[in-house]
């Protein structure tokens, strides 16, 4: 294997992004009349933001992309301090070669306080004649509507399964793997739309061999099966807590994950259950709290033992 897969396969060209069409058209526009307003892209993790930005910049500038455009974590620096050096700096800086702007890309930037985005405010303002920003946010409810509204808004959405396994079955071939049937239904479920948690897994499951299984992947990615988890909900909801006690403890020590991924995966097979929907909003409310409590870092066991106890009590209710 030859590597980081995240970057070996990364788009180099709009036409590549994956499950993203209505963006990726809108932004081909902005290259052909050379030019882009200031931009927001807003959406989970690994659907493509940074990838559109790079290829965006590549497209607009060519070979004196790199010169011309600055890529910035607003979360490794949060104050106004990063918006008064290294961003002003570079803003107030002539274009390189024959384009008529640079490019700023702000990822994370909704890591950035209150403070510094006021900053940032008058920075863009002040500087939009010869430089254009793209910010990059998980959540645009976090940027200030000062920003917002001096922003063409992209919202990105989770990728869809086709697009995903596509893409896998590309990097596949590329890399003389064999993916089983099961093995990428299993890449779709743990990435969960996420393209760049899909291309690690699989990187991760061909570190082992050229066949990628699903028992492969979840031993190599600390998920739990969802059988397993569906069979723990079940033996709690029998009222046999301390069956469902030792299966939890299984899976601790099996997969060896933590308080929150069992909760992720738990609230995910909720859904799936053959109860009645009331039973399913008070199993819902009480794995919310639970996951409230963990991230407070309450003890994972406990919870997770708490959490067990409801679902018995609650399915003594139903038998």
């Amino acid at each position: 294997m030859e590597g980081i897969w995240i970057e070996k396969y990364r788009p180099k060209i709009l036409s590549e992004v994956a499950g993203q069409d209505e963006i990726v058209e809108r932004l081909k526009a902005y290259v052909k009349i050379k030019n882009v307003p200031h931009l927001l892209f807003a959406g989970p993790a690994g659907t493509g933001k940074t990838t559109c930005a790079l290829a965006l910049a590549k497209e607009l500038f060519g070979e004196s992309w790199k010169q011309n455009f600055n890529e910035l974590n607003a979360s490794d620096e949060r104050g106004i301090g990063i918006i008064r050096g290294k961003i002003k700096d570079f803003a107030r800086t002539a274009p390189i070669g024959k384009a008529n702007f640079k490019i700023i890309f702000l990822d994370e930037a909704d890591s950035l306080t209150n403070d510094a985005q006021s900053a940032l405010r008058r920075t863009i303002e002040k500087y939009s004649h010869i430089c254009r920003f793209i910010l990059s946010v998980n959540y645009s409810s976090k940027i200030i509507e000062p920003i917002q509204s001096r922003c063409a808004v992209f919202r990105f959405s989770p990728i869809k399964p086709e697009d995903i396994k596509k893409y896998m079955r590309m990097i596949a071939s590329k890399e003389k793997l064999e993916i089983t049937h099961d093995g990428l239904e299993t890449l779709i479920f743990i990435s969960r739309g996420d393209m760049r948690k899909a291309i690690n897994v699989l990187q991760v499951g061909a570190s082992i061999g050229k066949k990628i299984t699903a028992e492969a992947l979840y031993e190599t990615t600390a998920t739990a099966k969802p059988e397993d988890i569906k069979n723990l909900i079940n033996t709690a909801l029998t009222g046999n807590f301390m069956a469902a006690r030792n299966q939890l403890y299984d899976l601790l020590i099996q997969y060896g994950l933590s308080g929150e991924e069992i909760i992720k995966q738990i609230h995910q097979s909720i859904f799936d259950l053959s109860i009645p929907d009331e039973s399913k909003i008070k199993l819902i409310e009480k794995t919310g709290e639970t996951e409230f409590r963990l991230i407070e870092g309450s003890n994972a066991h406990i919870q997770l033992e708490a959490l067990l106890a409801h679902f018995a009590h609650e399915g003594g209710k139903l038998h």
